[in-house]
């Protein structure tokens, strides 16, 4: 396993957190959003000061080959901020070396540091390494106890 270097992405790494993002789209097997519309929306989320991205790069390396997003926002029920990891993607080529673990250790420092009093995220249950990574980290998959929750969306037109 390597050693990481994980930083908070700044508007400098626009290009890197698209192109990672778009590997991430790609990976999932899905065409859209395309990369203009990536890119531009990476834009906006990097000057928003409720988002964050964090990227990775495995030690002695520049360039990042994962990234992960964080939101923020504030809960009524607790009084303060919840993060929600919204995304975390590491490149093929640099899978099983830490970074993925590397990005979520520094997704719960960036939410101590601004007082969160939970990190929540979805996976797909199909997603076992993952999983088991997110388990290993201290995350449940009754991540708001009394019994099991879930995700439920609906798209808007």
């Amino acid at each position: 396993m390597c050693v990481a270097r994980v930083w908070l992405a700044g508007e400098e790494e626009l290009d890197a957190v698209a192109a990672l993002m778009a590997g991430f789209r790609d990976h999932m097997g899905r065409s859209e959003p395309s990369d203009d519309r990536l890119r531009a929306t990476a834009a906006q989320l990097l000057r928003d000061p409720d988002t964050e991205f964090l990227v990775a790069a495995p030690d002695g390396r520049d360039e990042p080959a994962a990234v992960c997003q964080l939101r923020y926002r504030l809960a009524i029920w607790t009084g303060a901020n919840d993060c929600w990891l919204e995304d975390l993607f590491v490149r093929a080529d640099a899978r099983r070396s830490g970074l993925g673990r590397a990005l979520v250790s520094a997704a719960f420092e960036r939410a101590n540091a601004r007082g969160c009093g939970r990190l929540e995220l979805d996976v797909d249950d199909d997603n076992e390494q993952a999983i088991a990574l997110y388990e290993a980290m201290g995350l449940s998959l009754e991540s708001k106890p009394p019994g099991r929750n879930y995700l439920m969306g609906r798209r808007l037109p």
